[in-house]
């Protein structure tokens, strides 16, 4: 896949690095042009702009990517410019840094529905995210193993856990599967919440939409998302 990384801070160069290193064709975006430097030798292109200014963005292969992130974290300001240049250019998916809690609502407000917020996730889970499509959430329990949330499959959309024999095929269990609902922020805007349905049982039936939480072996899961 193509992602465009704009802001090589910490956060940004550490997941450009981390998506290059697991084979996509990954151009890191900074005006800093040492932080650009830097990252020349590690991602697939690495371009110095100002991705607040709507002239210099049209250099960017926007259209061609699948992914556009903004990473900008030092300032609010600048990270809500260049997304609303990702937005008014319709990129094929967007993910925006939040700084914090009235910075999400902003970015909620401009619809943004895939906010990341650093301080609490890892580049590692991020980078499982991006790499595999339906992959909503995910973390490590031992090597090897871990939890992942994945938006339902459509082959498995009106099939019962048991028909679809988890275990038996895959080799995974399913812990819980949640429901989507909406609720308003503090500015009115409705935002995207998962209820969680309880323990399934054979007779469980997904529906388009549901998410279903996965715990196994991460290439087992990996093989069912590829299938």
């Amino acid at each position: 896949m193509k992602y465009i990384i704009i802001g090589l801070g910490n956060f940004g160069a550490a997941l450009a690095e981390k998506l290059t290193n697991s084979g996509h064709e990954v151009i890191g975006v900074d005006k800093d042009l040492m932080r650009v430097e830097g990252m020349k030798e590690i991602v697939t292109h690495a371009v110095c702009l100002d991705s607040a200014d709507p002239e210099a963005v049209k250099s960017l292969p926007l259209k061609n990517a699948d992914v556009v992130v903004v990473c900008i974290g030092e300032n609010e300001g600048a990270n809500i410019m260049a997304t609303a240049l990702m937005k008014k250019n319709n990129v094929n998916r967007l993910i925006s840094r939040s700084i914090s809690p009235l910075h999400e609502t902003v970015l909620e407000a401009m619809g943004v529905t895939e906010i990341m917020c650093p301080e609490e996730e890892s580049a590692e889970r991020w980078v499982k995210r991006l790499s595999n499509t339906g992959v909503i959430n995910s973390f490590e329990l031992t090597k090897g193993f871990g939890v992942t949330e994945v938006q339902v499959p459509l082959k498995f959309v009106g099939r019962t856990l048991e028909e679809i024999g988890f275990i038996k095929n895959y080799n995974i269990i399913v812990l819980t599967t949640m429901k989507k609902t909406f609720n308003k922020n503090i500015l009115g805007v409705s935002r995207p919440v998962f209820l969680q349905q309880g323990i399934p049982n054979a007779k469980t039936t997904f529906e388009e939409g549901d998410i279903i939480v996965l715990y196994g072996k991460n290439e087992d899961i990996n093989r069912l998302l590829e299938e």
